[in-house]
């Protein structure tokens, strides 16, 4: 039997996003576009990255691919939050530190806004690996006792791990700057599922579409937390230190093999993806919001920028 047809109906695009402030990322194939809202308007910025796995094929390979599109992402991601920052009002911006004149005035306005990029990627990965990976295992550690099995101390590092991320999740919520980011991040999602079922990108067929979408990055740090619990539980060593070195070691291959799962659940429509993209689903009533007009049209022009121009080049 032959492979059955592909339809607008069950199209998935590869064109990904990230909500800004008072802004969208819309990241395709060939360009990634940044569109904030101004009190002037629209304000669109539109470049061709290039990514690392297109300039060496061996970090295009699945698992492998995982932590390289996590850490480039955190990277583009910063320096577009950066911009859209830089855009708003100057009242409402933050007023750099006498550390930022400082490295300003040593090394270039240019070179000082790439250090500071690079920095501040370094400390969310520093932040991510201290609060999710390596303070659960010390938890974990202090909670059980060593004449327990390992397999109890790794099942409860791993719920531990849960609780902290979905704590963290739900303090976010909390934050009123973010409110307004987790409605653009709405807008994001809904206008990549009106692209996908082959509607055209008005307000009116974007606004009833679902925010909740299996591809989303809420839905990959969960499962990281999921697969983190099944990897971890190989590792028997008692000592701490030990434990903690080796999960820092394993963490690309779990974020490897969460990205594949994601991949792969956001590509299918069965009972498996489902129960698979369900948990990332649920976080993301946290996560997005229902948007306003505006932050839809602004998710719109956003992605119109990036579908390229050969049709199903962006297939998933």
């Amino acid at each position: 039997m032959g492979k059955k047809k592909r339809t607008a109906e069950d199209f998935r695009t590869s064109i990904g996003g990230q909500a800004l402030i008072e802004g969208i990322l819309m990241r395709g194939p060939i360009k990634q576009s940044v569109v904030v809202r101004t009190k002037e308007g629209l304000v669109t910025k539109v470049e061709e990255p290039h990514f690392l796995k297109e300039r060496y094929k061996i970090l295009g390979l699945p698992i492998i691919r995982g932590a390289v599109i996590f850490v480039e992402s955190m990277v583009y991601g910063v320096k577009a939050l950066t911009y859209s920052a830089s855009l708003l009002p100057e009242e409402e911006q933050d007023q750099p530190s006498k550390f930022d004149k400082w490295i300003e005035k040593k090394f270039g306005k240019e070179k000082a806004e790439k250090f500071i990029i690079d920095f501040a990627v370094f400390l969310g990965v520093l932040l991510s690996v201290g609060l999710f990976i390596l303070l659960p295992t010390i938890i974990a550690g202090l909670a059980t006792d060593l004449t327990q099995s390992s397999a109890v101390r790794n099942l409860t590092e791993g719920l531990i791990r849960i609780a902290i991320f979905l704590l963290y999740m739900y303090l976010c919520t909390k934050s009123q700057d973010l409110k307004r980011v987790f409605r653009y991040h709405g807008a994001e999602h809904k206008t990549i599922f009106c692209y996908e079922k082959g509607l055209p990108l008005t307000a009116e067929n974007v606004k009833i579409q679902s925010r909740f979408h299996p591809r989303c990055g809420t839905s990959f740090l969960f499962v990281v937390m999921i697969i983190s619990i099944f990897i971890f539980s190989f590792l028997t060593w008692d000592n701490v230190w030990v434990r903690m070195g080796l999960r820092i070691l394993l963490l690309p291959v779990v974020m490897g093999i969460s990205y594949e799962i994601n991949r792969w659940a956001g590509r299918h429509d069965n009972w498996l993806s489902a129960v698979l993209s369900a948990p990332g689903k649920a976080l993301q009533r946290l996560t997005t919001a229902e948007p306003d007009e505006e932050m839809i049209e602004c998710a719109i022009e956003a992605m119109k920028l990036v579908i390229p121009e050969e049709k199903g080049l962006d297939a998933w």
